[in-house]
């Protein structure tokens, strides 16, 4: 891997594809469980800017400038993240219309007003690298594809919205944070930016 950092650079960031199966961390609570320190080699003071679920996979940035990682998560900054959803059932984009508008969500006992920016039914299968291991298929239930956009990040959040119309998730992939787009990553690439091509690639402005 390049190591980008120049001379004016104090900070390092990254973009990591995370697999299914990986803990958005580089620490374990228990043996067995797979995590970033798996995956690659980090400076220490690198953490992830966010998260995502242990059985969803992705685009996930990390940096050492904690302020950029605060901002970055900041709900007042609006940052669109955007999700491919494998999910149960014929899903339409009716359907979908109860995100846009928004409604309540039970999140850990709280409800939280919840919307998605944007949500849309695909109209073939997107191309994506295979899971390991693959969704079990069931031949007598039908699935969609789904892209979910929204600017918060609560627990499981997404996964709950579309459980809550009536269509549970079976594979999550986060394929876009702002303007950075997942492309023809695979999982476990790791890659690095200088930061001002990190800023521009996420299409945010640095604090």
């Amino acid at each position: 891997m390049r190591h980008l950092r120049t001379s004016t650079d104090r900070y390092r960031y990254y973009v990591i594809y995370k697999p299914y199966g990986f803990l958005s961390r580089f620490t374990t609570d228990q043996p067995g469980q797979s995590c970033l320190a798996d995956l690659t080699e980090l400076p220490k003071d690198v953490y992830p800017i966010g998260r995502l679920d242990q059985d969803s996979e992705g685009l996930l940035l990390l940096s050492s400038d904690p302020q950029t990682n605060a901002a970055i998560l900041s709900p007042a900054q609006k940052l669109v993240k955007t999700y491919c959803c494998q999910v149960e059932g014929n899903c339409d984009d009716a359907r979908l219309q109860r995100l846009l508008s928004g409604f309540n969500l039970n999140v850990k006992g709280t409800m939280h007003f919840v919307q998605a920016v944007s949500a849309r039914v695909f109209a073939e299968t997107p191309i994506l690298p295979p899971r390991d291991p693959p969704i079990r298929f069931r031949k007598n239930i039908p699935t969609s594809w789904v892209e979910i956009g929204i600017t918060e990040g609560k627990n499981r959040q997404v996964r709950k919205m579309l459980a809550s119309i009536g269509f549970p998730v079976l594979r999550l992939v986060r394929i876009g944070i702002g303007k950075l787009q997942l492309g023809t990553m695979q999982p476990g690439e790791l890659r690095e930016f200088k930061a001002s091509e990190f800023f521009q690639s996420i299409g945010f402005r640095r604090p």
